[in-house]
């Protein structure tokens, strides 16, 4: 069997998705394994023909339900795959749920649900609620994102167990991450961590150290687990996260006790705030059709911005960018989350490629930058 490479097969499959998208017709699920589904698996070094290979409407028992496809190694299930027709909702949760189940029921650690566009990969053996087996989702439109994720899904690479070493990595990170962000949350800081810095820094008081701990705002860059390069046997999968903590500055007009639970920002001008996504685009610091990034415990996550503001993401429209970014967090925390953890700011969410200046910058600094561009108009123009 001739293996076709990934990544041509990953841009093939995008200008049949963007040719589909255009067609009012549903594609259906049989058609959308022909054109979308079947050509990646095959592109992964899987013979489609071979049933010791790929069992298609796999049944482990004769009563069970089908899955699309079990990709098998030794006439042993490594993964499920469960298709759906393009543009179907994968966020319906019976999609992830039902194939999840039967593939813990199956002894199968890893499960794909995709609907030719979008890849979502879980471990079904995870130790978590269903809603954080989730390891990572993609579009096939995003070719480099594609095929980093879906590389990992090869034959070989299956067979060398290439995607559990990532796992591992990712699952220590996300609780990691989880701990050290409570921790900065910008209410009254775990007693242990002032006490740790008042014996490193002698000549502050451990008030200043709490004080100074509230009004930090803290982002920790972990890896995003990638599926290249493929890393020899034993090699370390992640580098040492990076912490960035920011502390505002303070003016010494302005200095006063800090209050438990306050976090001092940047201030935003009234100008400023009036500025919408349609203004960005009119001004032409945004584009319709830009590619939004946006990064949520260590998880990558894509949108695309329409040219009403609206966001596309995850197979779904969301009328704003706060929307798009509380959907998100609801995909990983569950629909049982407070509103205070799932409540999102999307200017500060999302991430955009600047077509002015051509750096990918938060949507709020774009918005600032509007709202310069403004006023040096204004000051040009002698008003």
């Amino acid at each position: 069997m001739k293996v076709l490479d990934l990544r041509d097969v990953v841009k093939q499959c995008a200008e049949r998705l963007e040719r589909f998208q255009r067609n009012p017709h549903r594609l259906g699920e049989q058609n959308t394994k022909a054109s979308l589904i079947s050509p990646i698996i095959e592109a992964l070094g899987w013979d489609l023909r071979d049933p010791d290979e790929v069992s298609h409407e796999y049944r482990r028992k004769g009563t069970d339900n089908p899955v699309d496809y079990a990709l098998l190694l030794l006439r042993t299930p490594k993964l499920f795959i469960e298709a759906k027709g393009l543009g179907e909702n994968l966020d319906v949760p019976r999609w992830a749920n039902q194939t999840i189940a039967y593939a813990t029921a199956a002894g199968v650690e890893w499960v794909a649900l995709t609907d030719g566009m979008q890849w979502r990969i879980y471990n079904a053996h995870a130790p978590v609620p269903i809603e954080q087996k989730l390891f990572r989702t993609v579009r096939i439109d995003d070719t480099e994102q594609a095929v980093e994720l879906l590389s990992l899904l090869t034959k070989d690479n299956m067979r060398d167990n290439r995607i559990d070493d990532l796992w591992k990595g990712f699952f220590v990170d996300r609780q990691v991450n989880v701990e050290l962000t409570s921790m900065f949350s910008g209410t009254e800081p775990p007693a242990e961590l002032v006490a740790l810095l008042d014996r490193r820094l002698p000549r502050l008081t451990a008030d200043e150290v709490r004080t100074s701990l509230i009004r930090a705002r803290a982002t920790f860059d972990f890896p995003i687990p990638t599926g290249q390069p493929v890393l020899p046997s034993g090699a370390a999968v992640h580098p040492a996260p990076h912490l960035s903590i920011t502390t505002p500055s303070v003016s010494p007009s302005d200095q006063r006790p800090a209050t438990a639970g306050r976090r001092t920002r940047p201030a935003v001008t009234p100008p400023e705030r009036l500025i919408k996504v349609t203004d960005m685009i009119a001004a032409g610091r945004l584009r319709p059709g830009s590619a939004l990034h946006g990064d949520y415990r260590g998880v990558a996550h894509h949108g695309e911005l329409l040219a009403d503001g609206r966001v596309r993401c995850n197979g779904q429209i969301h009328s704003t960018l706060s929307a798009a970014g509380r959907a998100v967090k609801l995909q990983i925390l569950g629909h049982d989350a407070p509103e205070s953890k799932i409540s999102t700011d999307g200017l500060s969410f999302w991430r955009a490629t600047d077509a002015v200046s051509g750096d990918v910058v938060s949507i709020k600094e774009i918005r600032s930058r509007c709202a310069r561009d403004r006023d040096d108009s204004q000051r040009s123009s002698g008003r």
